[in-house]
């Protein structure tokens, strides 16, 4: 079993792009997984998607032909061709796919080092796979450690310290244009989770918010929550509210763009739209008068982000790396405990099918049985202390993985898959 990572991030794919392999509804994460999953060569699979990255995390027989499936199967889904798919992904394998994981899920490899939403999306992402019985314990057991991981991220280093997603790098970003929010009304539209966030950063910074959204019950709850600050009002609204105000947030999970050039009316002040949603919300031409700010336009504030950042994130760097080393660990031993258990086993049976015989044909007395039993025993043990050792260590060898197959070949040992994890790499 090798483990396999295919990524499509901020760094290697445009939104434009993005947007197209954005898995924004159940239906299509559904979909995606039974697709990839229908290959006989991959065991699990877990797809993560955010408004900054597709992820595919699997368990797979054989690295080569697994990519290409599921690469095939997102370019199917997407209608992207293959080979610009191919050329933008970036592909872990082993090691690599597992450190990987934990560097995402410690908001490593974010658009925003240090934002606090990966790790519940994560958790989301595998959820949603277990449900749909696409995922078991080899990709969990990876989940937990990358939990582990991001942990001590957190809690050793500073990295996370005022924590900044895009959201709030949307709000600097109006800041930084306008000097002061105190007193300005901005138009959130959407109440998830990105939503909840920009309402949250713009009324620390000292504005009014207006919550434009479809249903009602969960924006009600969130202005509650609010407070005095927010207030909310019918998607019907939107064209009323995007010629009537200079700040427009939007995020919603609208599988279209919702804010369109027919809807704007000539205004006499400039307005600024964040569209921090993927795939996109807002398709408007610009002009001088009209600005938009897509999520891959914020890089500028990001990257200064990440020059603040940098030392925490070596430090950071430095616990990923070593919790890696540890689940890969884990993972060997989980290869040698149970071929131990076997040999000692097997051993054991061979001396008690070897004395009763030896006892039926006459070649020892009945009464002689627990002594030459306990010769027996000390005597297995001595023989099979070295192989023993040597086995332990297997978690310190590349070629771990063709040890054991060796082994359970030589000696004819069945892999039981209840009680053990596959071997691996």
């Amino acid at each position: 079993m090798s483990y396999l990572n295919i990524s499509f991030t901020h760094k290697n794919t445009d939104i434009s792009v993005r947007e197209k392999l954005a898995l924004d509804n159940s239906e299509k994460k559904e979909q995606i997984l039974r697709l990839i999953k229908s290959s006989k060569n991959i065991d699990e699979v877990v797809v993560l998607s955010t408004c900054n990255r597709v992820e595919i995390l699997a368990s797979v027989d054989e690295i080569k032909p697994a990519s290409t499936h599921i690469i095939r199967c997102m370019a199917v889904f997407s209608g992207v061709f293959e080979d610009e798919l191919f050329e933008r992904a970036d592909i872990y394998e082993n090691s690599g796919a597992i450190h990987h994981l934990f560097a995402v899920a410690s908001s490593l490899d974010s658009l925003v080092v240090g934002e606090t939403q990966i790790v519940g999306q994560l958790k989301d992402a595998f959820k949603f796979a277990k449900n749909a019985n696409t995922s078991g314990e080899k990709l969990e057991k990876a989940l937990e450690y990358a939990i582990k991981c991001a942990a001590k991220v957190r809690n050793e280093t500073q990295i996370s310290k005022n924590p900044i997603s895009v959201s709030s790098v949307a709000v600097a970003k109006a800041k930084e244009i306008f000097g002061t929010l105190d007193g300005k009304t901005a138009i959130v539209v959407g109440a998830g989770e990105m939503g909840e966030l920009a309402a949250r950063h713009l009324i620390a910074s000292g504005a009014n918010v207006v919550i434009v959204n479809r249903s009602t019950e969960r924006v009600e709850a969130l202005v509650d929550e609010l407070g005095d600050k927010a207030s909310w009002d019918s998607i019907l609204k939107l064209k009323e509210y995007v010629n009537s105000h200079e700040l427009i947030f939007s995020s919603t999970s609208a599988p279209h763009p919702i804010i369109v050039d027919m809807m704007l009316e000539k205004t006499p002040f400039k307005r600024y739209f964040f569209d921090i949603a993927v795939p996109r919300d807002i398709d408007i031409v610009q002009n001088e008068d009209i600005k938009v700010y897509a999520v891959d336009d914020l890089e500028e504030i990001v990257r200064a982000n990440l020059a603040l950042r940098e030392e925490q994130a070596q430090i950071a760097y430095g616990i990923v790396a070593k919790d890696t080393s540890e689940f890969l660990k884990f993972i060997k031993d989980s290869v040698s405990a149970p071929l131990v258990k076997e040999l000692r086993l097997s051993a054991n049976t061979c001396i008690q099918k070897e004395l009763e015989k030896a006892i039926q044909k006459g070649y020892l007395r009945h009464c002689d049985r627990d002594e030459v039993l306990k010769f027996a025993i000390q005597l297995t043990n001595a023989f099979l202390h070295t192989p023993t050792i040597n086995l332990k260590s297997l978690s310190s060898k590349d070629d771990a993985n063709e040890i054991a197959r060796a082994m359970r070949y030589i000696f004819n040992f069945q892999t039981n898959k209840k009680d053990e994890l596959d071997e691996v790499f």
